[in-house]
C-alpha cells in the first residue's frame, strides 16, 4: 500500500508513506520508485530506523533502533554502519569510533558501564586489536591486544606513580591440555597470565615555582643588563 506523491511516470517520487507486504513500514522520500532522502522505516520486530536513504538503502546519517533496546547512531554505507558512529549497547556499554563493513574498525573507545574502566585503542573486525590503553579506575594498562585479550610486552601504570613492566604470555601447560581434550584455537578459551619483569619507582614531580616571562616583559628584563653594560662601558672611557 501507498499514500504519497507520485511524478509523470507514475513512479513514487516525493513524499509518502508506504506498508510493505511484510508489514514493515516507511514513511519518507521517494526518488524514482525507490526510498531516498529522509525517512523512517519501522519493522515488524519493533527496530526502527530514522535517517538517509539512497536507492532503498541507508546511506547517510541515520539512528537505528534495535529490539533489545540498543541503538547505533552515527554514518551508514549501503545499509552497513560505515565511518563514524556511536553504539549504545542494552546493558549499557558504549562504543565510540570507526566502523568498517557493519564492524569496529579503525580506532575507538569502549566503555563499560558497570565498572566505568574504558578501552581506548585499535579494533580489528568488531575485536580488540592493535595497540590500546585499557583504563580502570586506578590504574591501566598499556599494550597490543589481539582478539580481544592483551598480548606480549606492556605496562602497568599506577595513580601511585609507579609502573610495572612485562608481558602477557599463553601457559605451554594449558595449551597442551586443550589439545588433548579437542583440536581447536586455545587462544579463544585460555586467558594470557601477566608475568611482571620489572617494577619502576614512584617518582615525585614538583613544578618548579619560577615562570618564564612572557613576550611582553621580556624586553623589560633585558632593559637593567643593558643599562649596566652601557654604565660599565662609560665608566671606562673615564
Amino acid at each position: 500500500e501507498y499514500d504519497g506523491e507520485r511524478n509523470s511516470e507514475g513512479e513514487r517520487h516525493g513524499r509518502g508513506k508506504a506498508r510493505l507486504p511484510n508489514g514493515d513500514t516507511y514513511d519518507g522520500e521517494y526518488e524514482h520508485g525507490l526510498r531516498n532522502g529522509q525517512g523512517t522505516y519501522r519493522f515488524t520486530n519493533g527496530a526502527r530506523y530514522i535517517g538517509e536513504y539512497r536507492q532503498n538503502k541507508k546511506h547517510g546519517q541515520g539512528i537505528f533502533f534495535y529490539p533489545d533496546g540498543s541503538k547505533y547512531e552515527g554514518d551508514w554505507v549501503d545499509d552497513q554502519r560505515h565511518g563514524y558512529g556511536v553504539y549504545t549497547f542494552a546493558n549499557g556499554d558504549s562504543y565510540t569510533g570507526d566502523w568498517f563493513n557493519h564492524n569496529r574498525h579503525g580506532q575507538g573507545t569502549y566503555v563499560y558501564k558497570d565498572t566505568g574502566s574504558k578501552y581506548v585503542g585499535g579494533w580489528i573486525n568488531g575485536n580488540q586489536g592493535g595497540a590500546a590503553e585499557l583504563i580502570h579506575l586506578n590504574h591501566r594498562f598499556q599494550g597490543i591486544f589481539l582478539n580481544g585479550n592483551p598480548k606480549g610486552p606492556g605496562k602497568y601504570v599506577f595513580d601511585s606513580g609507579c609502573e610495572q613492566h612485562g608481558e602477557y604470555i599463553y601457559s605451554e601447560q594449558a595449551k597442551e591440555e586443550e589439545e588433548e581434550e579437542e583440536e581447536h584455537s586455545y587462544s579463544l578459551l585460555i586467558a594470557p597470565k601477566w608475568k611482571a619483569m620489572d617494577i619502576t619507582k614512584v617518582t615525585l614531580w614538583t613544578p618548579s615555582v619560577e615562570q618564564p616571562p612572557s613576550p611582553t616583559e621580556a624586553p623589560q628584563v633585558a632593559a637593567p643588563a643593558q643599562a649596566a653594560t652601557t654604565e660599565r662601558a662609560a665608566a671606562a672611557e673615564e
